[in-house]
């Protein structure tokens, strides 16, 4: 069993508050951040003269094996491109658009621009391949006005690109094509000799020079691009390796499925291996019953020092773990950390997976989480020790103060520091509406203390204020927190739960069921969808376990009396669910009005309390 105690080196921090006369919070480190560099291309530089040949970025090629980029040829490859992204004219005002999913071409082809001062921005693949209204590409090619478009296959996106773009942008590709348009390769790009433009670009990089743009999901209008400047990933980097010191330590490991196009994978992840000159195995699988296998292969073959999912992967992934001891063996091999987002852990997950990393390890490893957004960077605030529990964000990282200002009997996050962003590109008016009188960037999100009066014990996720209802009776509800707190009590039947209610006397949920649960309760072969979900074992079960859940409950509303499981999955074309596994609240309430109001209906898919418990 690997004994990863001396290795685990983790922050030691200072923790400061001062609380004002209105009541506002004021929390941060005593220790000073410390420096970082001008643009994370200097970091790869410098990795690719120290150890040119160790490998930067891994992925299965056609016959399945890995194929490794090293250091070195990486380089050079973006220093070519870059030369010849500035050679064909493009520009913050014309930047690189990126449609397809993560993959050595796209790390290369964003970099290369990142190091000649052009952003680039990477899409969910889903905007352009939707089969029918394309707006929110639309909205995105209006606001960004690009000078080049990447594909590494272009044949999926001819429609969208043909549709969507002026037909005198390039496209840029491995394989395929666009008719009508200039198509350009990949390689020819990489065969350009290094300018003496692209030099005096890389070396005229500062602080505020804008590295890339980061769309929001778009699931309450349009998608808006958040500015990611080079102060804003490095500083945050330096705020990672800071919280992290293992990463100084030895070169980071990681296997990864996350998309780029999110701020968790495309800034932490991707500029974590970059900045402490690890490896990064690009995981072809996914948290869905259709590719979770695919992870399972990877996880097999490669041992991370660090490691991110979203809880839903890690369910599938302890699925396999509980049944496979060379697959644990494997991965807890020089695990380090755990970390988990994008959704609230529910404490049976939580006691699976430390389980099984104190039978692995001695002395078990990190889990944690923390909160961040894609204005943040993401990261700003962690934790960073062992617990018992699920849910400690932790503490702000350095250089960063954390602000809790009253909102009612809630208490709203907002943060300063050098990971912030300057606002959104091209919408002034959005920019000045993200930061208050004080500059602090506002989350919408409210936190409480793990232990009242204490900072330095963190906090826990207190919901998102916009979220929030009252009942009809008047009594606020505080969605988050409700959230997390019954997909605990229903005890692994759901991977998450949307909270409904609004202007009615009780609660009521949609819950997105755990499919792999169900079926090792029935233990029916071949019965799936809604011939499961109806299943009478099924059905008493959870009806037993919201009763459970009800009369723990203090009042009306933190008590949901009925709940319909949902046979449909959510949709990343309506906004209900982010490419990354994010479930969007209002976005599912909204599109699934008819499934709400018949949570107070006599449908017979509604499971309810006994009238005695209401």
């Amino acid at each position: 069993m690997p004994d990863t105690s001396e290795a685990l080196d983790f922050w030691e921090p200072v923790i400061r508050s001062e609380t004002r006369e209105d009541g506002t919070i004021l929390v941060w480190q005593e220790e000073e951040l410390g420096p970082y560099p001008r643009c994370m291309t200097e970091k790869f530089l410098h990795w690719a003269e120290v150890a040119p040949d160790r490998s930067w970025m891994v992925e299965r090629g056609p016959d399945g094996a890995w194929q490794h980029m090293s250091y070195g040829e990486a380089a050079q490859k973006i220093q070519a491109i870059g030369s010849a992204l500035l050679a064909l004219g493009l520009s913050p005002e014309n930047p690189l658009l990126i449609l397809s999913g993560n993959s050595v071409r796209h790390a290369i082809m964003a970099l290369a621009a990142q190091h000649v001062g052009v952003p680039s921005a990477a899409l969910a693949p889903a905007y352009a391949l939707a089969k029918g209204d394309l707006g929110k590409l639309e909205d995105v090619a209006a606001q960004l006005t690009p000078g080049m478009i990447f594909a590494e296959d272009a044949t999926p996106f001819e429609r969208a690109i043909t549709e969507v773009f002026a037909p005198e942008i390039p496209v840029v590709c491995a394989t395929g094509g666009v008719s009508g348009r200039e198509v350009l390769s990949f390689d020819s790009l990489a065969a350009t000799e290094p300018s003496a433009e692209m030099q005096a670009a890389y070396e005229g990089l500062g602080p505020d020079t804008v590295a890339k743009f980061l769309f929001t999901s778009g699931t309450t209008g349009s998608p808006k691009a958040v500015i990611q400047t080079q102060r804003m990933l490095c500083s945050n980097q330096e705020m990672v390796a800071d919280s992290y010191r293992f990463l100084r330590k030895q070169p980071p490991v990681v296997c990864d499925w996350a998309p780029w196009n999110h701020t968790a994978a495309g800034n932490k992840v991707f500029n974590l291996v970059i900045y402490n000159g690890g490896t990064l195995y690009l995981d072809d699988g996914k948290p869905t019953p259709r590719d979770i296998h695919k992870t399972i292969r990877n996880l097999r073959e490669v041992s991370p020092t660090w490691y991110f999912n979203v809880p839903l992967g890690y369910q599938m992934l302890l699925d396999a773990m509980e049944n496979e001891p060379e697959l644990r063996k494997t991965f807890f091999k020089q695990l380090k950390m755990l970390m988990y987002a994008g959704a609230g852990m529910s404490q049976p997950v939580w006691d699976r997976i430390t389980r099984i990393a104190e039978q692995e390890v001695e002395g078990g490893v990190v889990l944690g989480t923390g909160l961040g957004s894609t204005e943040t960077g993401p990261f700003a605030i962690s934790c960073c020790e062992r617990a018992e529990t699920a849910g400690n964000l932790g503490v702000p990282a350095r250089g960063i103060t954390l602000k809790l200002v009253p909102q009612g009997d809630k208490l709203e996050a907002r943060i300063k520091g050098p990971n912030i962003t300057p606002g959104y590109w091209r919408n002034e008016k959005l920019s000045a509406e993200a930061f208050d009188e004080e500059g602090f960037y506002c989350f919408g999100d409210a936190i409480r203390f793990v232990e009242p009066g204490n900072p330095a014990a963190g906090f826990y996720f207190d919901g998102r204020l916009a979220e929030n209802f009252k009942l009809a009776s008047g009594t606020w509800v505080a969605v988050g927190t409700l959230r997390a707190k019954l997909t605990n009590d229903l005890q692994g039947l759901a991977s998450d739960v949307v909270v409904a209610g609004e202007g009615h006397n009780e609660l009521g949920a949609l819950v997105v069921p755990d499919w792999d649960t169900l079926r090792g309760m029935v233990d029916e072969k071949g019965l799936e969808g809604e011939a499961l979900l109806n299943h009478p074992k099924v059905r008493r079960v959870a009806a037993d376990l919201l009763d459970a859940h009800a009369a723990r409950a203090t009042g009306s509303a933190s008590r949901v009396t009925r709940m319909m499981f949902l046979d449909v999955p959510l949709s990343f074309e309506k906004g209900e669910v982010t490419d990354k596994g994010s479930i969007n609240q209002r976005a599912v309430l909204r599109h699934r009005a008819d499934l709400v109001e018949n949570l107070w209906s006599e449908d017979p898919r509604v499971i309810a309390l006994s009238r005695e418990r209401v």
